[in-house]
């Protein structure tokens, strides 16, 4: 619980000490065509976004996409409110937290990526029928840093199921995201959780078994979602209409074409990944239907996100959808 206070308290200190610099940027108005997209990783599970740049459906759409990494959603929101980029790609638990700490001026969700935990747990040894409520029992997983969306959704769902950490199983949020696969391969860890193509390469090479999705486990959670200033979608409707437009045509590609040509769609964005590792990638998360159909976020899904987030102690109180999402364009597409 310290350690996620921590984390929160850290996160919000950014978003203040970039709140100075927002009343800067007068002119929101995008002339060029050119959106500044902050990304807080670089992963197969936001497939649609780079189908959408690589396959030219943002081009089509009069976009073109100067894409960085934010390496974290600290980053990337700060990167979003100091007004280095128009639209940042994150977990909306970011947003959450600066509408919970009082801010009236803060960005908005205007859509949404994936709507599942795009993790999957995998044991070092087969396990047979598994549940969170036995099979964890006595065992250690490494489920991702403190305060971390990933980690707090396998918490959420171990305490759903009567397990809690340091009580009956323990549950590692010390290790580093990139450290996480190391960490697991060199310490008596059973389990661990692994977004693809990771989680596949390592089944692969024989070095672990799959036990399920965490977001089968987890149901519907509005995980990673497109979100910029209010004043910058009201001045851009037609480019964020566009945007929006462009992702869901590479939905649609993702999930009519053989996972082979999505992977060939993919390749220019993961250089150093096969095209069958990307396939692969793709296949699984086409399996546990991860990503979202519609850019608009559904107020059920909310709901469990902030359940997430209480059970965590990231909040304690809910905050009003409205305040934190604008469907109002997404409804449209």
């Amino acid at each position: 619980m310290r350690k996620v206070i921590t984390f929160v308290c850290a996160l919000m200190l950014c978003f203040v000490s970039c709140f100075t610099f927002v009343g800067c940027k007068k002119d929101n108005k995008v002339t060029n065509g050119k959106i500044r997209l902050n990304e807080v990783t670089h992963s197969v599970f936001y497939a649609p976004l780079y189908v959408a740049i690589n396959l030219g459906y943002m081009e089509d759409e009069g976009i073109e996409i100067e894409l960085t990494n934010g390496g974290g959603s600290d980053a990337s929101m700060t990167a979003l409110l100091s007004g280095s980029a128009d639209i940042a790609l994150m977990g909306p638990e970011t947003v959450v937290y600066v509408e919970n700490g009082g801010s009236t001026n803060h960005p908005v969700v205007f859509g949404q990526l994936t709507k599942k935990d795009g993790s999957f747990l995998i044991s070092k040894t087969p396990v047979d029928n598994f549940s969170f409520s036995t099979s964890l029992l006595g065992k250690t997983a490494i489920i991702g840093r403190a305060g971390g969306l990933p980690a707090m959704t396998f918490e959420w769902i171990c305490n759903n199921a009567g397990v809690y950490d340091e009580q009956n199983t323990t549950l590692d949020t010390d290790t580093a995201f990139n450290m996480m696969v190391p960490v697991f391969e060199s310490t008596d860890a059973e389990f661990c959780t692994m977004f693809e193509p990771t989680a596949s390469e390592f089944v692969a090479a024989e070095k672990g078994y799959y036990v399920g999705s965490v977001g089968e486990f987890s149901g519907e959670i509005p995980y990673t979602c497109f979100m910029a200033y209010p004043g910058f979608i009201s001045e851009n409707k037609d480019l964020v209409k566009g945007f929006l437009n462009a992702i869901k045509k590479a939905y649609l590609y993702i999930t009519t074409s053989d996972s082979a040509d999505v992977a060939k769609a993919l390749k220019p964005s993961f250089d150093g990944t096969s095209e069958i590792a990307l396939a692969t990638a793709v296949e699984k998360y086409l399996e546990i239907d991860a990503w979202a159909s519609s850019p608009a976020m559904s107020k059920d899904s909310y709901t469990r996100l902030l359940n997430v987030l209480k059970n965590a102690g990231t909040i304690t109180n809910d905050v009003d959808f409205a305040k934190v999402v604008d469907n109002s364009i997404a409804n449209e597409i």
